[in-house]
């Protein structure tokens, strides 16, 4: 069994971040409760809603960075729910393109007036908010090598030391 340590000064940041993060999500899903929704639901509402175009789901799975079987199953209870619309590209017969239905833009109406949460940050100096933008970039950049750098490595090597 590894000898056990303290967190280095990364390790902290990350814990801190990691536990603000949580505690952000718990209020947000507690909002969106009120609302009948969860917060992939508020995701997938949010693109379509502002989307220029309509989405296929494996566009909306990157811009919801969750892979396209948890999507695909997502959108399909959202659909039997009322909230959006599958419809079949007549031009590629093997696309789908996914709209909202009126039940999920009044579904998105709702969501926008319970917006408590979602402006936590203004607590924060427009610096403050400026800084957490380029911090969450970087970070965000940071985490997109990490996962790319982790799927080329072969399956059989552990990713534990």
């Amino acid at each position: 069994m590894p000898e056990s340590r303290d967190f280095n000064e990364d390790e902290k940041a990350f814990m801190n971040l990691a536990r603000a993060n949580m505690t952000l999500q718990r209020a947000i899903d507690l909002e969106l409760s009120r609302v009948g929704l969860t917060i992939p639901q508020a995701g997938v509402l949010y693109f379509l809603k502002t989307a220029k175009e309509p989405l296929t789901p494996m566009k909306l799975s990157r811009r919801l960075h969750r892979q396209p079987h948890t999507v695909s199953a997502l959108v399909t209870r959202m659909e039997a729910q009322g909230l959006v619309k599958a419809t079949k590209d007549l031009e590629r017969k093997n696309w789908v393109r996914l709209s909202l239905t009126r039940k999920g833009h009044e579904a998105y109406k709702r969501e926008l007036g319970e917006r408590i949460a979602f402006n936590a940050t203004s607590c924060l100096s427009k610096k403050e908010r400026d800084t957490l933008n380029e911090i969450c970039r970087k970070l965000g950049a940071r985490g997109t090598e990490i996962i790319h750098q982790m799927q080329k490595r072969p399956s059989s090597e552990s990713l534990f030391w």
